[in-house]
């Protein structure tokens, strides 16, 4: 007998050291299974813009993370209640639940009930993958354990709430009570609570969205659990399961109208802040953005029209891009009509601008070095310069043309003599200041001949330097970054330049804004004031086809630029027209957004601002007499009809047998007195009508003979 005792507590006291050490064992496994950064949960980012609306959540899993303190208690109850009734009882691992599970299934003869606690889903969802090995159930009851060991019930129940799918790309219980529900988890009801923890087991069976039927059976299957674990009363129970199943359902709204602009903001997190795309899906980050959802929308719904895009085919192409004039805030981004995220983004695919290159290759650097002012004349006539040999596209040369001209008929040859006199050099510093380095050397410059092109987003941020009294700086998508702290970890501090002076950039504001209201930019309507360039290229293949067409324009507060094309320009896939049709278009996303509407461009303090130019008129005839005045005087009195424009200068000339002189000039009036004439000169006159602006002298009159005399 005391043999069978003594063997009796050998093996006992056995049991309990092999039991300690397995113990030991799983805690030691333990520490190399669990991998700390698993339980960081992937987390929805968002776009929100500048007053904090959300836009948009960019993620891998929609999830937002919740403390358990905001979910009610009735909501952790129903969770627990069928899922893991022992949840705050067991250090892991529920004995009793297996070995129910193991009866009832032995008892069915197939596996009917689950056994794993809330802890062991956990450890499985997180740690381990969805095979049905020994080994696998064996890692997760380690992991279990260790978790337990490690953290409180509630941080546990905490993760499993925030880990858990509940089905249609929802994962975590905030997002599931956005998602059935559109409000927050604090929020939830009893019956919208138990409703939620049903869907877990199954979501495709158990989702209200597809089934509300067995949706409903579940959560009154859950409901009874609550009351039987006492969770509820029983009055509480029927009175519950009686309420119909109520969804506020707030899908997720394709929404390909944004999907450049999102990839922009991938592009530039990683650029310029070293965050990759993956850690902006997986990190819970806000991202404030400047982008204005009417301006948006109403770019990419007009980019869906064929009638804007006149080419050979529905195939033909396009890209804008608005940005805010101080910030620089891009505000609209269309990389293409059929744009794809991730896709070929048109924004930054270089193009040949064309005219619209003029302006700050040429016309900007040519008034901020001195050398010309907007009134100079420049020549316009067909010159050959080595073997370039630059033409007007409608073959008209006047021989001389001020720039203002120059620039509202887009003038081939004048811009191009007019680089050839500040040099290429003088140009290309100021294409370098303005985020424009090209390594071109040729006068083609000029009209944007250029061997890689330049992009729109490129010529938008150019021409913004006009808005800002000649400042430059980065554009951007990105305004800040915020961690789910709240703390911010990136944020655009734009550096500014001066490249042209204040009076430069208004003198070009003015010029250009001519060009729409009397140029080449004259196409569609705009209800405000608006300043731009056109610009196209020639497909030499076929006449009258057009490769690139181009507006770049701005207004008081906006700066954009739009593009149209073919990806690959041949004989089969070109542009029938030019310019005309992305100045429409930009002006009718403008309309159609209401933005902008009636606002007038703003004289900045310390410029002058520019006058509209003075065109001269032909003098039709001039009427000459002698009159008395006191004392004897003989007086000739010359008179003509003056201009409506009381700027434009007169110049009186005499004709004598030895010479022509000019004997007197008056401003904005029709009349001119020469006293002590001699009435019996053989002396003629003449009138020429003189551009005080060009300093160019219109058509004279003929010489004439004064009248007779005629009483005062």
């Amino acid at each position: 007998m005391k043999k069978k005792l003594l063997l009796s507590g050998l093996i006992f006291l056995l049991a309990v050291i092999f039991a300690f050490i397995g113990y030991l064992f799983i805690i030691f496994i333990g520490d190399y299974v669990i991998d700390e950064e698993k339980l960081v949960m992937n987390t929805a980012s968002k776009l929100v813009d500048i007053d904090g609306n959300e836009l948009t959540k960019i993620y891998v899993e929609n999830r937002e993370l919740v403390d358990l303190s905001e979910v009610p208690d009735y909501v952790q109850q129903a969770f627990v209640s069928v899922e893991d009734q022992r949840f705050y009882e067991h250090h892991g691992i529920d004995m009793k639940a297996i070995g129910r599970a193991i009866y009832k299934d032995m008892i069915a003869g197939s596996k009917v009930e689950g056994g794993s606690t809330i802890t062991q889903q956990l450890a499985k969802n997180i740690f381990l993958t969805n095979d049905k090995t020994f080994l696998r159930k064996t890692k997760e009851a380690i992991i279990a354990i260790n978790l337990e060991k490690r953290y409180s019930k509630k941080k546990l129940l905490e993760m499993y709430l925030n880990q858990v799918y509940f089905g249609h790309g929802a994962y975590g219980i905030k997002s599931a009570a956005k998602l059935y529900f559109n409000k927050d988890v604090s929020e939830l009801t009893l019956e919208e609570g138990a409703l939620l923890a049903g869907i877990p087991k199954a979501p495709s069976t158990y989702s209200p969205i597809t089934n509300v039927e067995k949706s409903k059976e579940r959560r009154d299957v859950i409901l009874s659990l609550m009351g039987d674990q006492k969770y509820i009363t029983y009055d509480e129970v029927v009175r519950t399961q009686g309420k119909t199943v109520k969804l506020q359902v707030n899908k997720k709204q394709e929404s390909p109208w944004l999907s450049t602009y999102i990839d922009m903001v991938f592009d530039e997190a990683e650029e310029k802040y070293a965050l990759s795309n993956e850690e902006l899906l997986r990190g819970g980050y806000t991202i404030t953005v400047p982008l204005q959802v009417k301006l948006q929308k109403s770019a990419y719904d007009l980019f869906q029209r064929n009638e804007y895009f006149p080419g050979t085919d529905e195939l033909a192409q396009g890209a804008f891009i608005l940005m805010d004039n101080q910030s620089g805030g891009v505000l609209a981004a269309i990389g293409g009509r059929d744009y794809v995220p991730k896709g070929l983004n048109r924004l930054n695919v270089p193009r040949q601008p064309g005219s619209t290159f003029k302006p700050i290759a040429v016309y900007a650097p040519a008034i901020e070095s001195k050398q010309f002012q907007p009134y100079s004349l420049l020549k316009d006539e067909k010159l050959t310069y080595g073997d370039y040999t630059p033409e007007n596209y409608d073959n008209q040369y006047v021989g001389e043309v001020s720039m203002f001209d120059a620039i509202v008929a887009s003038k081939n040859a004048a811009a191009v003599w007019t680089l050839s006199e500040i040099g290429i050099t003088e140009s290309k510093e100021y294409l370098q200041e303005v985020g424009m380095p090209i390594n071109d050397q040729g006068l083609a410059i000029a009209l944007g001949g250029l061997s890689e092109g330049v992009t729109p987003t490129q010529m938008a941020n150019a021409y913004r330097t006009f808005t800002t009294d000649g400042n430059y700086s980065e554009y951007h998508l990105i305004q800040k970054i915020t961690n789910q702290a709240g703390e911010v970890i990136a944020e655009n501090l734009p550096e500014i330049k001066q490249v042209y002076s204040p009076q430069t950039a208004w003198d070009m504001t003015r010029m250009l804004q001519h060009v729409v209201s009397d140029g080449t930019a004259q196409n569609g309507l705009f209800q405000g004031e608006l300043a731009g360039k056109t610009g196209s290229t020639s497909f030499t293949g076929i006449e009258g086809a057009t490769k690139d067409a181009w507006f770049v324009g701005f207004t008081e507060n906006v700066v954009g630029a739009l593009w149209m094309g073919y990806d690959q320009t041949n004989k089969q896939h070109y542009l029938k027209h030019g310019s005309s049709y992305p100045t429409k278009l930009f002006k009718d996303i403008l309309t159609t957004a209401k933005w902008e509407q009636n606002v007038a461009f703003s004289i900045p303090d310390g410029v002058n601002d520019l006058e509209s130019p003075i065109r001269i008129e032909d003098i039709k005839k001039v009427n000459s007499k002698y009159t008395f005045k006191p004392l004897g005087l003989i007086t000739l009195t010359l008179e003509w009809e003056a201009q409506n424009d009381d700027r434009v200068e007169y110049r009186i000339y005499e004709q004598t047998e030895n010479e022509q002189k000019l004997v007197g000039t008056v401003t904005g009036t029709g009349f001119y007195e020469i006293p002590y004439i001699n009435v019996f000169s053989e002396s003629t006159y003449k009138v020429a009508p003189f551009n005080v602006q060009t300093n160019e002298e219109g058509v004279a009159t003929e010489f004439i003979k004064p009248s007779l005399f005629s009483s005062n």
